[in-house]
C-alpha cells in the first residue's frame, strides 16, 4: 500500500534523508521517501501497523509536524530566523566596532567587548545547539545512528565552542551568525520553489455549477458524476474533462499545456480540468468524474515526482552518510597528533582543525543536486511536460533514439468517415461493431446512429472485430483480418484507412476513415534532432504504403510497419541497441512497448488512462514540439547537477587544504562553506528560467 503524507517544518535536504533512513528502518516499511521541497513523506508499507509506526516516527523528528491534507497550506515564514539574526548581527557589529576602534587594553573594555560577542553567539547560536541536542538524543535510540549524531548543527556547535575554548569570540559569534544567515538564504530559495509548485497547485477548482430540473446548484468537483452539465462562467476555472454541448468561448489552457494562447471551443469540443474560460459563459457535459480528470493526473505527478531520485542524488545521499563521520574524525586527528610533534602546541591546531571541521559541511552537495532536479521538473511543468521524477529525468538527457507510435502521436488521432463503399449497411453494421471498442478508429463512428446492435463483440487484436448482429456472424476491421478468415477483397493503396465489414464470409463493404497529421510535427522532429537524437523512428500496425504516405515530408529514419501489439516491444529492443530509447504513444496498445523502452512518454490530452499510468512523462496539451525541450531541460539538468558537484568539491578540497596549513581564519573558513553552498543553490535555481 502506498500513502504519501503532508508534513510541515522538515527544512533541509540533509533531515530528509535521516527521516528517509529512519522509516525504512521499520519492520514493514518497504519505501521511504521524505521530500523536503514538497514537505510530504511517499511510504510503502504492509500493514495498518507499519503505517502507524511510520507516522509516529515522521511526528517525533525534530520539528516535523504532520499536516490535515485538508487543511489549506500556509505561507513559510522566517520571523523567528530573521529576528535571531537581526539581534546576532546588531551585537556582533557593536564588538567588531569597538575592537577595531576602541583598542583599550583595560580588563572592562575585554569584558564589554566579550560580553557583546556571547551574546551575539546565543541569539544566533541557541537554535543550532538545540537541534544539535536533539539529534544526539535521536542518535542513540535504538543503536547509534551516526549520520543522524554528525549533522551540521553539530559541527557548527563545535566549531564555534571550540572558537571560545582558546579565546576565539568574535570567531564564535561568526560561525553561528553566518551559518544562519546561510540557512536563511537556503530555505528562501527552497521556498521560492515550493512557491512554483504552489502555483501549479492552483489548477484545481474549489467548486462548480451544476445544472439540474430545479436550477442551478453549486458542487465540488469531486462530487460531480459522467453526464452531469455544467455551467461554466467568464472566469471560472474548468473542474473536470468536459465535453461543450452549448455556447462558444475560448479557454486559457496555459496553466495545462504550458503555452499563452486562447483556445477557441464549440458545440463537441472536449476540454480539460484546469483551463479557464476567458470568453462567454458555455454548459459542458462531464465526461470524466474528477479522480480521473487531466488536473487530478497533474498534480499526482507533481506532488510524487520527489519520490523517484536520480543517480547522482542517490550518490550524494550515501556519500554525506560516509563523508561526515570520515571528516570529523580527520578533524580530531588533527587537533591532538600534530600538536605531540611540535610542543604541544593544542590551540593553534584546535583552530586549524575547526576551520577544517566547518568547510568540510557537504550542505552545498546535499541542498544543491536536489533541488536543481526538483526545479528541473518544475520547469519542465511549466510547459506542460510532467515527469514521475528526477531518475526519468536523467535518463531523458542521455536519448538517442526515439520512437513513435502513428496514429494519435504523429497524427491528430481524430478519426472521421470520409467514405463508404457497399451501402448504409456496411457503415451502421461497422457502427454497431466498433461501439463497444476502446480502438481509436471506433472514435470515427461514435455519433453515427444504427439500429443494429452487436452482441458477442470479440476483438481480435491487431486486425479488428467480430460479432453478432441479427444472428449473423459479422467482421470488421482490417485486410489482414478479412484474408484470414478467407475473404477476398480488393486492397488499393490511398491515404486512408480501410476498415472493411463482412457478413456470414461474404464481403458487403468498407468505410473509408481518415486522420490527420499534427501540425507541428515536422518542427517538433527535426527540434529533437537539434538536441542531439541521432534517430528517429516510427512504430505502426498500419500498412507500410499507408504509414508512408501519412507520414511523408517529416524526417523520420525509420518506419517499422505491420506491426502487432505483441510486436511492438521487440522492434522497441532492436532500437534499444542503439542507444538510450524513448517511445511516445497514446493508446492502450502502447503499455507493453513503454515499459520496454528506457523512458517513455504518453499524449495526456487524448492519452488513454493506462499509457499514462506506465510513462514515464506526459505531455499534457497534446503537444510534440514541448518533447525537444523536455530533453533540453534535462541536458541542462544535469549539466548544472555535474556543475555543483565538482565545484563544490574542488573548493571545499582547496579549502581544507588551506586550513590545514593555517591559511584562512575560522570566519573566512564559514564564509567558504556558505558561499560554496548559496554559489551552488543558485546555479541550480537557473533550471527556473523560462525553457526555449
Amino acid at each position: 500500500m502506498k500513502k504519501i503524507i503532508k508534513i510541515k517544518g522538515l527544512d533541509c535536504a540533509a533531515c530528509a534523508s535521516e527521516l528517509s533512513e529512519e522509516l525504512e528502518k521499520l519492520d514493514g516499511i518497504s519505501h521511504a521517501a521524505a521530500d523536503f521541497i514538497n514537505q510530504r513523506v511517499s511510504l510503502t508499507y504492509e500493514s495498518a501497523e507499519a503505517f502507524e509506526r511510520a507516522v509516529d516516527v515522521i511526528s517525533h523528528f525534530e520539528e516535523v509536524e504532520i499536516v490535515d491534507g485538508n487543511a489549506p497550506e500556509k505561507r513559510e515564514g522566517h520571523l523567528k530566523e530573521i529576528l535571531s539574526i537581526a539581534i546576532s548581527a546588531v551585537f556582533f557589529v557593536t564588538g567588531l566596532c569597538l575592537t577595531l576602534f576602541y583598542h583599550s587594553e583595560e580588563r572592562w573594555a575585554f569584558a564589554l567587548r566579550v560580553s557583546f560577542w556571547l551574546v551575539a553567539f546565543l541569539a544566533a547560536g541557541w537554535e543550532v545547539a538545540l537541534n544539535a541536542g536533539k539529534n544526539a538524543i535521536r542518535a542513540f535510540r535504538d543503536g547509534f545512528h551516526p549520520s543522524v549524531f554528525l549533522d551540521e548543527n553539530l559541527l557548527m556547535l563545535i566549531a564555534a565552542v571550540g572558537a571560545i575554548a582558546i579565546g576565539e569570540y568574535m570567531e564564535a559569534a561568526a560561525v553561528v551568525l553566518l551559518y544562519q544567515i546561510g540557512e536563511l538564504l537556503q530555505s528562501l530559495a527552497v521556498g521560492s520553489s515550493r512557491g512554483a509548485i504552489r502555483r501549479l497547485m492552483e489548477l484545481r477548482s474549489d467548486s462548480a455549477i451544476r445544472l439540474t430540473v430545479d436550477g442551478q446548484e453549486e458542487a465540488e468537483p469531486e462530487e460531480l458524476e459522467e453526464g452531469d452539465i455544467l455551467l461554466i462562467r467568464r472566469g471560472d476555472k474548468v473542474p473536470v474533462d468536459c465535453v461543450v454541448t452549448e455556447g462558444e468561448s475560448a479557454l486559457d489552457t496555459k496553466a495545462i499545456t504550458g503555452e499563452s494562447y486562447f483556445k477557441e471551443i464549440r458545440v463537441g469540443d472536449e476540454i480539460l480540468a484546469g483551463c479557464v474560460n476567458e470568453g462567454n459563459a458555455f454548459k459542458a457535459r462531464v465526461l470524466r468524474p474528477y479522480a480521473e480528470s487531466a488536473v487530478v493526473k497533474i498534480l499526482e505527478l507533481v506532488e510524487n515526482s520527489s519520490s523517484s531520485k536520480a543517480r547522482p542524488e542517490r550518490f550524494i545521499t550515501k556519500f554525506a552518510r560516509i563523508y561526515t563521520p570520515v571528516v570529523v574524525l580527520a578533524a580530531v586527528v588533527l587537533a591532538v597528533v600534530p600538536p605531540l610533534f611540535q610542543g604541544y602546541n593544542f590551540a593553534l591546531w584546535v583552530g586549524r582543525a575547526l576551520n577544517f571541521l566547518v568547510i568540510s559541511c557537504p550542505c552545498a552537495l546535499i541542498i544543491s543536486v536536489p533541488l536543481t532536479y526538483f526545479s528541473g521538473v518544475g520547469a519542465l511543468a511549466r510547459v506542460g511536460v510532467l515527469t514521475k521524477g528526477a531518475v526519468y529525468l536523467d535518463k531523458l538527457a542521455s536519448v538517442k533514439v526515439v520512437a513513435f507510435d502513428k496514429t494519435g502521436t504523429l497524427t491528430e488521432g481524430r478519426f472521421s468517415v470520409t467514405a463508404v463503399t457497399g451501402g448504409e449497411r456496411t457503415l451502421q453494421y461497422a457502427a454497431a461493431a466498433e461501439k463497444s471498442s476502446s480502438h481509436p478508429l471506433a472514435q470515427a463512428f461514435r455519433d453515427i446512429a444504427t439500429p443494429f446492435t452487436a452482441q458477442g463483440v470479440e476483438e481480435i487484436a491487431g486486425m479488428g472485430l467480430s460479432c453478432e448482429i441479427c444472428g449473423t456472424h459479422v467482421l470488421v476491421g482490417s485486410a489482414r483480418l478479412m484474408r484470414e478468415h478467407g475473404i477476398a477483397i480488393s486492397e488499393e493503396t490511398t491515404d486512408m484507412v480501410s476498415v472493411f465489414v463482412a457478413e456470414n464470409g461474404e464481403l458487403l463493404g468498407k468505410v473509408e476513415i481518415s486522420d490527420a497529421l499534427r501540425a507541428n510535427a515536422g518542427e517538433a522532429l527535426l527540434s529533437l534532432k537539434k538536441q542531439g537524437v541521432k534517430k528517429l523512428a516510427v512504430l505502426t500496425g498500419d500498412s507500410m504504403e499507408r504509414a508512408e504516405s501519412t507520414l511523408k515530408g517529416l524526417p523520420i529514419d525509420e518506419i517499422h510497419a505491420r506491426l502487432l501489439p505483441d510486436e511492438k516491444p521487440e522492434a522497441a529492443e532492436k532500437l534499444r541497441q542503439e542507444g538510450t530509447l524513448l517511445y511516445v504513444g497514446d493508446g492502450i496498445n502502447d503499455t507493453p512497448v513503454m515499459a520496454a523502452s528506457d523512458v517513455s512518454a504518453a499524449m495526456g490530452a487524448l492519452g488513454s488512462d493506462a499509457a499514462i499510468e506506465a510513462s514515464d512523462f506526459v505531455l499534457s496539451g497534446d503537444d510534440l514540439s514541448s518533447l525537444a525541450r523536455a530533453v533540453g531541460a534535462a541536458k541542462r539538468t544535469r549539466r548544472i547537477v555535474t556543475e555543483n558537484i565538482v565545484f563544490s568539491i574542488t573548493v571545499k578540497v582547496v579549502l581544507m587544504v588551506l586550513s590545514v596549513f593555517g591559511f584562512i581564519p575560522l570566519w573566512a573558513a564559514v564564509l567558504g562553506d556558505v558561499g560554496v553552498m548559496l554559489l551552488a543553490v543558485l546555479n541550480s535555481m537557473r533550471m527556473r528560467l523560462r525553457i526555449k
